[in-house]
């Protein structure tokens, strides 16, 4: 049986804040989510994201909205690590089982529930399938999650780096420069 939460953080790193309810079963999570933010420039973001068993990534829907007008994002995976934008096949991101929506604590959640690491020691590298907020563009990213003890993961990309602080469900508590959680029930 599936958990339901809601939860809000304020985003630093857009200057604005995020809602999202999430359904947690025992591998699958399911949520949707609204944000607003002021940084690159104001916009409005809506997205439902869908996993399968093992919190792979199975959709990701989203709704950008800006000065410039309204864009739509259906990002899937089929399964076998071949991925679709609105349809059209990205090869780039092929193997990557994650989507990562910028500026989005909730995505860190699925490869720290995948592996434990939230909870046990190790490091696992992943390939994610990275959308840039408000553009909606789809970019490969290949992330480093390790645990440095109960409750902390330190994340990496790059050479950013940011040490994260999750709850026993693996939802981002504190995200040092992108979001610290305001709410959950």
């Amino acid at each position: 049986m599936a958990a339901s939460h809601v939860i809000s953080w304020e985003v630093s790193a857009s200057k604005g804040f995020e809602t999202a309810w999430v359904d947690l079963g025992e591998k699958t999570l399911r949520g949707h989510g609204r944000a607003v933010g002021t940084t690159p420039e104001p916009y409005w973001i809506s997205y439902a994201l869908d996993t399968a068993d093992g919190f792979v990534t199975r959709r990701l829907l989203v709704e950008a909205a800006t000065e410039r007008g309204t864009r739509v994002l259906d990002l899937r995976h089929d399964g076998a690590g071949r991925w679709t934008a609105n349809g059209e096949r990205i090869a780039g991101v092929d193997g990557a089982l994650d989507c990562d929506l910028g500026l989005c604590p909730l995505t860190n959640t699925m490869p720290m529930l995948r592996h434990g690491l939230h909870r046990a020691s190790g490091e696992r590298e992943f390939l994610m399938a990275w959308v840039r907020v408000p553009e909606l563009t789809v970019e490969v990213s290949r992330q480093t999650y390790t645990c440095l003890g109960d409750g902390l993961v330190r994340f990496t990309s790059g050479d950013f780096r940011a040490d994260l602080v999750v709850d026993g469900d693996g939802f981002v508590v504190d995200y040092p420069g992108l979001a610290t959680r305001l709410t959950s029930v």
